[in-house]
This record gives C-alpha cells, sequence and structure tokens, in this order.
C-alpha cells in the first residue's frame, strides 16, 4: 500500500536528522549538494513514490537537520546515511547524489558496497580537480569572517531588492540562480556558517576538489551509474562526466543540453523517467 509523503525524524548519535519516507518498493536514497536541503527532491517524491520506496534526508548542517559539531566529511556523511538506513531495516539502496551527495554517494559505495544496487550522480563532485571560484573563495583563510557580512539581513535585502528589479522587467533567474539565492541565504545562521565552512574544506581547497574518485574507485567492485550532467552548469564542468565514465566500468552519460548545476530541476519529467528506467534496468 502506497503512503504519503512523511517528514520524519530520527535521532542518530545524539542528534535530530530530518528525513521524508515515502512509498514502497526498490528504496531510492536521495542525497542533496552543499547548502541545499530535501527540499530540492521534493517534485520527485510524488512522482517516484508509486512503485518506489523514496527517502529523502537533510544531511547534517543542512535543512531542518542538527548542526553538530564535528566531522564533515565525505566519509562522516555517508556513515550517518548508513545508520538511517540500519534505523529503517533497509539493506539496499540506489544512491542518487547531486554535486556533494554524488560525492557522499561514491564514497559510501566504496565504504559499504554491499548496501548499493546502482549510483546515479547529478553533476557530481569529486571527478576533477575543476569547481566554481565562488566555492573556492570559502575555503580562503578569513572566510569565517567575510561570509557574516555577505549574509547578513542589510546585504540580503538589498541583493533581494536587485532580483525583484531583474524580475520586474522579465529576466527570471533560472534553477541555479534560485538555488544558490536560497542557500546564501540560510548562511545568516552562525550554526550554518560553521557547518558549510567545515563541509566545503573537507572537500575543497583555493585551488579545487581535493577528493578524487579516481583514487578510490578502481579498487571498488563495479556498480551501475548512471551520470546526468547539464552542458551549462558554470559550478562543476559537464567534462567531468566523460571522467566519469572512464573510472566507472559500466556507465551511462545523459547530458541535459542547456541545464546548469540542477538538471533535475531544468527538467524533472526527464530526470524522473532516466532514474525509473535505471533502476528498473539494475533491478
Amino acid at each position: 500500500m502506497r503512503t504519503s509523503p512523511v517528514e520524519q525524524v530520527a535521532t542518530i548519535h545524539g542528534h535530530a536528522l530530518h528525513y521524508t519516507d515515502s512509498g514502497e518498493g526498490p528504496t531510492l536514497l536521495f542525497i542533496h549538494g552543499l547548502l541545499g536541503s530535501q527540499r530540492q527532491w521534493s517534485h520527485l517524491v510524488d512522482v517516484l513514490d508509486d512503485d518506489h520506496r523514496v527517502l529523502v534526508p537533510d544531511l547534517f548542517g543542512h535543512g531542518e537537520s542538527d548542526r553538530p559539531v564535528g566531522d564533515y566529511s565525505l566519509g562522516a556523511h555517508a556513515a550517518t546515511l548508513r545508520d538511517l538506513l540500519d534505523r529503517l531495516g533497509i539493506e539496499q539502496v540506489t544512491l542518487v547524489g547531486h554535486s556533494l551527495g554524488g560525492g557522499i554517494a561514491m564514497v559510501f559505495s566504496y565504504l559499504f558496497p554491499e548496501r548499493v544496487e546502482g549510483l546515479v550522480l547529478v553533476a557530481s563532485g569529486g571527478l576533477g580537480r575543476e569547481v566554481s571560484p565562488l566555492l573556492r573563495s570559502a575555503t580562503l583563510p578569513g572566510a569565517e569572517w567575510v561570509l557574516p557580512v555577505l549574509a547578513s539581513g542589510w546585504v540580503r535585502d538589498r541583493l533581494a531588492s536587485a532580483g525583484r528589479l531583474l524580475g520586474a522587467v522579465g529576466l527570471r533567474p533560472g534553477s541555479d540562480a534560485r538555488e544558490v539565492w536560497t542557500g546564501f541565504s540560510s548562511l545568516g545562521d552562525a550554526d550554518t556558517r560553521r557547518a558549510f565552512l567545515a563541509t566545503t574544506r573537507a572537500v575543497i581547497d583555493p585551488g579545487g576538489q581535493t577528493v578524487a574518485a579516481e583514487d578510490y574507485l578502481p579498487e571498488a567492485p563495479s556498480v551501475p551509474t548512471l551520470v546526468v550532467w547539464g552542458t551549462s552548469d558554470r559550478m562543476i564542468p559537464a567534462w567531468h562526466a566523460t571522467a566519469a565514465s572512464t573510472h566507472l566500468e559500466d556507465c551511462r552519460v545523459e547530458l541535459f543540453r542547456g541545464a546548469g548545476h540542477f538538471p533535475h530541476l531544468d527538467d524533472p519529467d526527464r530526470f524522473a523517467g532516466l532514474v525509473r528506467e535505471f533502476v528498473a534496468r539494475t533491478a
């Protein structure tokens, strides 16, 4: 029997992790990116939970989940998700990871290969050094002092006014601008800033990404993989999809022409169809 989407809370290592759990069938575990939340996947829950179990958490440091002081590395996030699956009695999943979430998905697959039926990597981190200067700047010394000023209510109000002005003349922000703005707005909270800096500095330095999938994927068991990327991605270049096909044996690449860093938001119907087809094939 199909269940309605319900946001729930699990206490893991003494901290609250918020998640949505809906539907029955093969389990899809969606992992959002840096400064994202389960909200970015919410449009897919009703589409996919008719014949899948859809599990969508807010990572620690993001969304409604707690922001503990501690480890925000890819491995730590992967271990938290493994603990959530154990709590829910879920043995195997297809991991769907966006950006930072893609890096977490690959590390999860490396650490817990027996739990993974397939990987869907969406504009994934960890497949090359190149990354937006915007993210690299967060790793510079003194960023913890600059961010509170940039994310202050005074600055955000003025930037929001500029955005409304652009909208008034017909320039509508796309998914990238909207999601980056939403993430930036969350940095007004000191605990979110601390978690953001810890997460960013765990995977990026001033020169670019520091975690490379090519260092560990050749030693991991082969997992069916679907790679989705927008050809106009300005955060992580789309040619990283080629790197994925090089390092992963059973890999299919789908490019969304004209889409940015959030192809699952730019063309949600196509994305949902690809995920459904992929799960049916790997099952």
